[in-house]
């Protein structure tokens, strides 16, 4: 029988990895995605694989997030050499995250082992190099929705839109199992329906087995207009204040979410602050990406940005400055008010947003907006769950910023969209749930039970089923 093994984003959200079997040898790797959060996850990270590399015949990769994508380079500097399917945008979005992620696993281990060498401590090697990111990025085999396609011997694939972020997918496979042909979906990260630029997430009726992320199973997010109320009042609040704003956010994502909002602002003559600088080398370049792809997007949304005209993203805001260089980055610093300063990372673990942070979090004029999730262990979540210093660059910062949180702008689905979308499947197939923590899980699996009758499993780490 078919094999379906559960080896990340367990119980928790990230480091998504999944391993399908069949019963003919067949052996199809689901997302390869990097733990992110606490020092254990970074230990887990460098663990060596819970299956041989070379013996996958394909892996398949949902989006290009790193949680999902970021440890293609580890699989292939261990000597996978096999096709990498993702949807043809994603295989250019991950061009982006892999070469940035190898860069930033080059530079601090470079940083931690001078600091190792004043104690007297053997160097470690990174997590891999640019040279296996190099690699990893010429196994891609793009693929548009709704192309079914033979990835391995008798396993069949086919991508539907997601609708979280360019190019995101939910995954459908066809496992042949002697003369049986098994169903399994796996929702991916889905979307966010009230998310501007993409799609509702595609809804599918057929499944023998679901996998079902989880990431806000527990509660329903904001109306996405009184989010957008909430943001604007807090922009005008930063101004009479006279700080600056913050917004630590993804740079694949999230990032072109805000500037479709603070282009919107501005059209309508309600953006106070006079500068936006886009701090982050990944998401400008993301943002060409996106142009690219516009018709991709939401038709209404695609016609709100066109009838400008514009014919890149950064056109919808005027105010946008971007800032690639070193240079330009430290000169935001001189910069004490008005001025709206997107950075990477989103969860605060790093980039330029620490230096921001090192300039203005212990400012009390100063506004810091959240407007995506921060999991364990990283400082955006410590910060959110109200810690009056946290660690930035070696050194400890004091809180004194005013701190925003925006559930409504998550690019993730909220409780009642993931029951809407699972709803749809026919003669509810086995469902587990993925891609959340444990507590989350356990109310969207009471909710499932308590609204659709519906008995959903959660489970344990490397866990082994038959599909």
């Amino acid at each position: 029988m078919a094999l379906l093994s559960f080896l990340g984003a367990i119980q928790q959200v990230t480091g998504s990895c999944y391993l399908i079997e069949s019963r003919d040898g067949a052996k199809v790797l689901l997302e390869c995605g990097m733990r992110q959060g606490r020092r254990e996850e970074d230990e887990g990270n460098r663990a060596p694989f819970a299956f041989d590399p070379l013996s996958l015949d394909a892996v398949v990769i949902s989006h290009a997030h790193i949680d999902h994508s970021g440890l293609l380079p580890k699989l292939v500097g261990a000597g996978y050499r096999g096709p990498i399917f993702a949807t043809d945008a994603s295989c250019e979005l991950m061009e982006l995250m892999l070469l940035d992620a190898a860069q930033i696993q080059e530079k601090d281990t470079e940083w931690e082992n001078k600091w190792r060498a004043r104690q007297g401590k053997p160097p470690l090697s990174p997590l891999y190099t640019t040279a296996d990111a190099e690699q990893a990025l010429k196994q891609r085999r793009p693929l548009a929705y709704g192309a079914a396609v033979e990835v391995a011997r008798g396993v069949q694939l086919t991508f539907h839109d997601a609708g979280h972020i360019l190019g995101s997918a939910i995954v459908e496979l066809q496992v042949q199992d002697h003369h049986l042909t098994r169903h399994l979906v796996f929702s991916g990260d889905l979307g966010n329906t009230c998310s501007p630029l993409m799609h509702a997430p595609t809804t599918l009726e057929r499944a023998d087995l679901v996998l079902l992320e989880s990431t806000y199973g527990d509660r329903d997010h904001r109306d996405s207009d009184d989010t957008l109320e909430e943001l604007a009042e807090i922009l005008q609040q930063a101004h009479r204040d006279g700080g600056n704003v913050l917004i630590p956010a993804f740079a694949v994502g999230r990032t072109q979410d805000l500037i479709y909002y603070l282009g919107r602002f501005y059209q309508e003559g309600r953006l106070p602050q006079q500068a936006v600088f886009l701090d982050s080398p990944m998401a400008i370049r993301a943002n060409a990406i996106y142009s690219r792809f516009q018709h991709l997007f939401d038709p209404d949304d695609h016609a709100a940005i066109a009838g400008k005209p514009a014919k890149r993203i950064e056109d919808w805001l005027p105010v946008l400055r971007c800032t690639p260089t070193p240079e330009e980055s430290m000169a935001i610093n001189r910069v004490k008010s008005g001025a709206i300063i997107i950075a990477g990372s989103g969860m605060c673990t790093g980039g330029r947003i620490a230096h921001h942070f090192k300039h203005n979090l212990w400012r009390e004029d100063c506004h810091v907006v959240f407007p995506g999730f921060q999991a364990r262990g990283t400082p955006g979540r410590a910060i959110v769950d109200g810690a009056s210093t946290v660690k930035m660059l070696h050194q400890r910062i004091a809180v004194k910023a005013q701190i925003h949180t925006l559930g409504g702008f998550s690019a993730h689905a909220g409780q009642s969209q993931l029951l809407d979308w699972v709803s749809h499947f026919d003669q509810h197939p086995e469902l587990y749930l993925v891609h959340g923590e444990l507590e989350k899980m356990q109310v969207l699996q009471q909710t499932l039970r308590e609204r659709l009758n519906w008995i959903a499993s959660i489970p344990e780490p490397g866990e082994q089923i038959a599909i």
